[in-house]
């Protein structure tokens, strides 16, 4: 069983910058990918960005230019730099893994999710 457990969501003024953290713990062969999903009061989750193995980032248009997503492998952690942060950035934010176990199963987990506020 693999643990994602997320820090750094908090309340920020519109143009401000906050950092995100997901830390994976447990049966963890290979991190094959990480990333961040977001769900705003009444929508949908939407995926933000992700950072595969080899190091490919992939963004949403939402916040290409203003988010950046990164990793230190020796801490299974991936982050979520948000830099002139909008109102519309106001959401839950999700950490989310592709991890292949001891036995080579891949599987996708979930952190709890951490609630970012920005205020105009």
């Amino acid at each position: 069983q693999v643990q994602l457990v997320e820090s750094g969501g908090g309340l920020v003024q519109a143009g401000g910058s906050l950092r995100l953290s997901c830390a994976a713990s447990g049966n963890i062969f290979r991190v094959n990918a990480m990333g961040w999903y977001r769900q705003a009061p009444g929508k949908q989750r939407e995926w933000v960005a992700t950072m595969y193995s080899g190091g490919t980032t992939t963004y949403a248009e939402s916040v290409k230019g203003r988010f950046t997503i990164s990793r230190d492998n020796a801490k299974n952690t991936v982050y979520l730099q948000m830099n002139s942060l909008k109102v519309e950035d106001t959401a839950v934010y999700y950490c989310n893994a592709n991890i292949r176990s001891d036995n080579l199963n891949d599987s996708h987990y979930w952190g709890q999710g951490t609630q970012v506020t920005v205020s105009s």
